[in-house]
């Protein structure tokens, strides 16, 4: 399922083959987190912004519009109209940050719905229950996402409790792939590794987890907070334990500089809301750097946003034409903003790989690791 095709020191250049397709890695996940991406944009929009594979998540469509009705549908690939691979996220990470009130035990965790209020359920076997209906490509393991800072030994209990979750959630997917009518007996678990900033407590886990041999594995519960660099340490100490031969994942994440670090550091998977969210706020990534195009000194600007993108929104409408669009609250200027940044994402996954390929990748990194941050 994942073929290694080139290295360049711990960064990978790699495929990853699925029920609805070939994933060329490293790869951002284009983030649809209830069926569609925030700001207007449709599967079709995915396509020709070179989006290689979509991610939704467990919590809120179990929530909205519930997965019994999107598996009678016919699983979220034809409910959404995209044919290509889908991630599907747990509902952990939004059980910790939406959920008002919960309470985590071993066996699930309970908590009140944010859209109505309602106290749901939700075990390791749900979560995987909820993740078939949907028929995704990728299904993730039920976790707890732990706020920081957060004591040390609450954080080794609640990772030993994910570690004991994650073998149920293995189980259970065993059980439902063999069960006639399942929408996608392809499903494959990817595992997630836990435990905040402890380095003793992240190896450990990944250790653990490692020895169910799943044919993927994530780095979970960072970028909650934690200063970059202790992520990157984290990271640094968490990927020396992870199998060589599977896919990395690294959850939530995030900037491109992020991305690029990332990727320097052996990780094959990405996603984060960031391009769509700040997309819709007007902030916007080229190649020189982050603009605001609601600042006035874009207002009579007849350049694109970035004359060296691409992408539908740059080939066709200028700074002063956006800028515009956001001052009149016209919804067209989200669509066009958060196009233009997910293409942008995607272009830079495709750069990352074309450098690899041609073993370039430090050069790369030189160059834009600082630079796609800076705020011009």
């Amino acid at each position: 399922m994942f073929e290694i095709l080139k290295t360049e020191g711990r960064a990978r250049r790699g495929r990853f083959t699925t029920p609805h397709g070939t994933v060329e890695t490293p790869v951002f996940m284009n983030v649809g987190t209830q069926a569609a991406i925030k700001g207007g944009l449709s599967a079709r929009d995915l396509t020709e912004l070179g989006c290689q594979i979509e991610l939704s998540n467990t919590y809120h469509l179990h929530l909205r519009p519930g997965d019994g009705l999107i598996h009678d549908m016919g699983g979220l690939h034809r409910f959404m109209n995209w044919n290509g691979p889908i991630l599907t996220d747990s509902g952990g990470f939004q059980i910790f940050s939406l959920a008002k009130l919960r309470k985590i035990t071993e066996e699930g965790t309970e908590f009140n719905s944010h859209i109505d209020g309602r106290r749901v359920f939700m075990s390791p076997e749900d979560s995987i229950g909820i993740q078939s209906n949907l028929g995704s490509d990728i299904a993730m393991a039920f976790d707890e996402c732990i706020g920081l800072p957060a004591p040390y030994d609450y954080v080794k209990a609640s990772a030993d409790r994910t570690r004991r979750w994650l073998v149920r959630c293995k189980a259970e997917l065993e059980r439902l792939r063999e069960l006639p009518g399942t929408l996608n007996p392809g499903q494959v678990l990817f595992g997630i590794n836990q435990g905040a900033t402890y380095i003793d407590i992240r190896c450990d886990n990944m250790d653990a987890i490692a020895e169910l041999d799943l044919p993927g594995y994530a780095i979970g519960g960072l970028a909650v907070g934690e200063p970059t660099q202790e992520m990157y340490d984290t990271i640094d100490a968490t990927e020396e334990h992870m199998p060589k031969d599977k896919p990395r994942y690294l959850m939530g994440v995030g900037t491109p500089s992020n991305i690029i670090e990332g990727v320097h550091r052996g990780i094959d998977f990405f996603d984060c809301v960031m391009p769509a969210r700040n997309g819709r706020h007007g902030h916007l990534f080229t190649w020189n750097g982050v603009i605001n195009i609601k600042n006035e000194k874009y207002a009579r600007d007849p350049d694109p946003i970035d004359p060296e993108c691409g992408c539908p929104v740059c080939r066709t409408y200028s700074r002063s034409y956006l800028r515009h669009l956001f001052a009149s609250g016209e919804i067209l200027g989200l669509r066009l903003a958060v196009a233009h940044n997910l293409y942008f994402y995607n272009k830079l996954m495709e750069k990352i790989r074309l450098s690899l390929d041609e073993g370039t990748f430090n050069e790369l990194r030189a160059r834009y690791s600082g630079t796609l941050g800076t705020r011009i």
